[in-house]
């Protein structure tokens, strides 16, 4: 089995749904796998430390994780129309993977959630895809065949998966969220299948 990686960071769980559906999809090609991670969060202070396991939810990914897999997805909440700054701070951190090419060639897709329609999900997505293209990555997005981008009334985007979570934070996925995390997953391990053919 070839392993994607579904990297996230999620503070309501919304993002956290959206990567389960991400790697339901990825699990529908044969001979792909998910691998889910999350990254920590981050604290004003430099003492502050997290803990090596979090308490619930998937582990926090090491670098290995990104030399090991043929593909990633990578989510975060909106913050202002930008991705959430552990994200920033972990793609901060990859400089000697960027100049050895760990992720040269590989594809990947982006995730997001945000609280209101019109609350930067698509910004938030081009943010995460400006240091994947910095890496060399293929980017894969959710074609218009996919019936569910024409008939979302929340979430969901050509530039990648997203959920309306409104101003409850509610991480309930709509339907149409959902098939359309799905649908990038399976896009995206069909992609990564072919490429390391």
């Amino acid at each position: 089995m070839a392993d994607i990686l579904v990297l996230y960071y999620s503070r309501g769980g919304s993002v956290a749904r959206l990567a389960r559906h991400i790697a339901r999809g990825i699990g529908e090609v044969d001979g792909m796998a998910a691998r889910v991670r999350s990254v920590p969060p981050v604290a004003p202070t430099t003492e502050t430390a997290s803990p090596p396991v979090p308490a619930d939810g998937a582990p926090y990914v090491d670098k290995r994780d990104l030399a090991e897999c043929v593909g990633l997805a990578i989510g975060s909440p909106t913050r202002f129309g930008n991705m959430a700054a552990p994200m920033k701070h972990f793609f901060d951190s990859l400089g000697a993977e960027w100049a050895s090419g760990t992720l040269v060639g590989k594809p990947a897709a982006v995730f997001t959630s945000t609280s209101t329609m019109h609350g930067g999900q698509e910004s938030t997505l081009l943010s995460m895809m400006t240091p994947l293209l910095h890496h060399g990555c293929v980017l894969v997005g959710i074609p218009y065949t996919e019936p569910a981008l024409t008939s979302t009334r929340s979430g969901g985007t050509p530039y990648g998966a997203s959920h309306v979570s409104g101003t409850r934070d509610d991480p309930e996925l709509s339907e149409e969220e959902a098939q359309l995390a799905r649908a990038l997953g399976k896009r995206l391990a069909a992609v990564a299948a072919k490429l390391s053919a």
